[in-house]
């Protein structure tokens, strides 16, 4: 077999194209006096090739981080060292690394929505309420027109207000999101699990070290209702419990939206649970992606950069490191 390239990854992939042959299909079943007529034939043929041609050229200007089924994406958390913070910006250090679908940081978001610059409370509680959601359909649109999903926002707290949680959620779906995400604990399970009913999106949670906890429990939080998933940091997981994340992923996988890809070293290495390049940890990276592709899980796999970068690099140069690490391991 031969190896494939990465056009086969923009083109073969895409669901125009397949759209374009049904549409091939369906023209050529409902017109069946065609292989009596030659010009009539050869005319629909000529006119869905220019279509899917088009189509292709489209679709090889967006990126795609999608490989073997394995969608596999970035937090935009993992820019923050890059000197412009704008939203702008951070969609083209996204574009820039390949990557077309992500979990986004509310911050910028926000910003961008034109959010004081303020520490008050009541001052960010009255702009959140009041806000226009044209705005984030602005944003939406910013988005889509590079190719980029957002499939999880960053934004909210378990302490805000009922109109700042709904606020939250409405933000979330104006760009496609499909919920929003917040550190996990059972008082904010307890809290926001109505919330997410209502809006019919999920609270995502997302985990540092609490799996160290022996009283620390995922399906406890996860019992507080079916709204309810998981952001897993496989990372932070086995940094801190030497324990294979790929046991959980195993038996929580329909509780699992989305998944943080790092490499750290156990808790028991000599210096532990700390932060490396891509395959220079002790992190079965390649196995958790492996589970996930032989599976077909939807589960979104994001890179989270939180090693030192090298110096002469950059975040967006590690990012593309990292999808390229992701990638090999899935051609495997």
């Amino acid at each position: 077999m031969s190896k494939p390239q990465l056009i086969d990854y923009i083109i073969i992939s895409t669901e125009d194209l397949i759209r374009c042959k049904l549409i091939n299909l369906k023209i050529m079943n409902k017109h069946n006096d065609v292989k009596k007529n030659g010009w009539a034939k050869k005319l629909t043929i000529l006119f869905l090739s220019i279509f899917c041609i088009q189509l292709v050229s489209f679709a090889k200007d967006k990126p795609n981080s999608k490989f073997e089924g394995v969608q596999i994406g970035t937090i935009t958390y993992s820019y923050r060292s890059m000197p412009d913070q704008s939203l702008p910006a951070i969609l083209e250090y996204i574009v820039q690394s390949g990557i077309n679908s992500v979990e986004l940081m509310g911050e910028p978001v926000e910003e961008y929505a034109g959010i004081p610059k303020s520490r008050d409370r009541e001052v960010l509680k009255k702009w959140r309420t009041s806000a226009s959601m044209d705005i984030f359909k602005e944003v939406r649109k910013m988005f889509d027109n590079k190719g980029v999903e957002i499939h999880i926002l960053k934004l909210g707290n378990h302490t805000w207000s009922d109109e700042e949680i709904d606020y939250a959620f409405n933000v979330a779906k104006v760009l496609g999101a499909k919920g929003i995400s917040m550190e996990i604990s059972e008082e904010a399970a307890k809290r926001m699990e109505p919330f997410a009913e209502k809006h019919q999106l999920y609270v995502i949670f997302h985990n540092h070290f609490q799996p160290a906890d022996p009283k620390f429990s995922f399906d406890k939080i996860l019992a507080y209702g079916p709204m309810i998933m998981l952001n897993f940091d496989a990372g932070h997981y086995y940094g801190v419990t030497g324990l294979n994340p790929c046991d959980l992923i195993q038996r929580l996988h329909e509780r699992i939206i989305s998944i943080h890809i790092k490499d750290k070293t156990g808790p028991k290495a000599v210096e532990p649970n700390k932060n490396v390049e891509f395959g220079k940890g002790e992190t079965p990276i390649k196995e958790m992606l492996q589970l996930i592709k032989k599976n077909k899980w939807p589960i979104y796999c994001d890179i989270e950069l939180e090693y030192e970068i090298p110096q002469g690099s950059d975040a967006v140069k590690e990012v593309i490191k990292c999808v390229d690490y992701c990638r090999k391991a899935l051609m495997e």
